[in-house]
């Protein structure tokens, strides 16, 4: 088992550094198909890990200026109340229901990751705006607060209903709805996943066993891995990584299905 533990802590680990996102949706499968944790406390033991590793990545952005403050409030206290409300329902939640919704997250997932770039008009390095957003985004406020609400309210309540953090999501919606660069809505995303997974890990507690010992062991070796993953990540092309690590989220997603849905 501890060997199986360590394998499953790197691998996830060695991913997260490789892609800077993706905890949960690598945690989860390991945690039920390799370790045999039944799957609301996997979800439960997911959340607690991610929580811990996506707060130590953000307090290294946060020291290096890349965590927009304001936008990681307004989506962080917004994706709190909706992870809270997602663990009520997740606890609720049949086992079969989460894992097939689960697999469609992940296939999500994996479509932001295959599908081609898409190109924006730009006028200079900016992208072509009205003059109110431009002047919101110059202030670091989100132009469309209302949008930024809703979805900071539904990423919780799938963080909170199948254990993801939610960054494949909560990345491009920063960069689309607040006009923060890429650097940042990387650092701010990791800042609110850390907050969105630690309010579901407390929303579990109490309800479903959590094995704390194998928590922090995994945690510990992902911590590890991940900066393996980060030493590799500049030797491989980022598109490359993205198309395998969809690739891999599509074949994992269609086990789920099969092994836990369809059988």
């Amino acid at each position: 088992m501890t060997l199986l533990v360590i394998l499953a802590g790197i691998s996830t680990g060695i991913l997260l550094g490789l892609l800077g996102s993706g905890g949960s949706i690598v945690t989860i499968p390991a945690l039920v198909y390799l370790l045999g944790v039944h799957p609301k406390s996997a979800i439960a033991l997911s959340l607690g890990i991610v929580s811990i590793t996506a707060t130590i990545s953000a307090i290294n952005h946060f020291r290096a200026g890349n965590v927009n403050l304001k936008v990681a409030a307004i989506f962080g206290l917004c994706g709190m109340l909706g992870t809270y409300a997602g663990t009520k329902l997740g606890i609720l939640m049949p086992v079969v229901l989460q894992l097939g919704l689960f697999a469609l997250v992940m296939y999500a997932a994996a479509y932001r990751m295959l599908k081609p770039k898409r190109r924006f008009a730009a006028v200079g390095s900016d992208v072509v705006r009205s003059a109110p957003e431009i002047a919101l985004h110059a202030e670091g406020l989100p132009a469309h607060l209302g949008y930024v609400a809703l979805l900071g309210l539904a990423v919780g309540l799938l963080t909170g209903m199948v254990g993801v953090g939610g960054g494949f999501l909560i990345i491009p919606a920063l960069v689309l709805l607040s006009g923060i660069p890429m650097k940042q809505a990387v650092g701010t995303s990791l800042a609110i996943v850390a907050v969105n997974s630690g309010t579901g890990f407390t929303g579990y507690l109490g309800v479903v066993p959590v094995d704390y010992a194998l928590m922090g062991t995994f945690t510990a070796v992902a911590i590890a891995g991940s900066f393996v993953g980060a030493k590799i990540s500049h030797h491989i092309s980022p598109d490359n990584l993205k198309r395998g690590f969809g690739i891999f989220l599509v074949i994992v997603a269609t086990y789920i299905l099969i092994k836990s849905v369809i059988f």
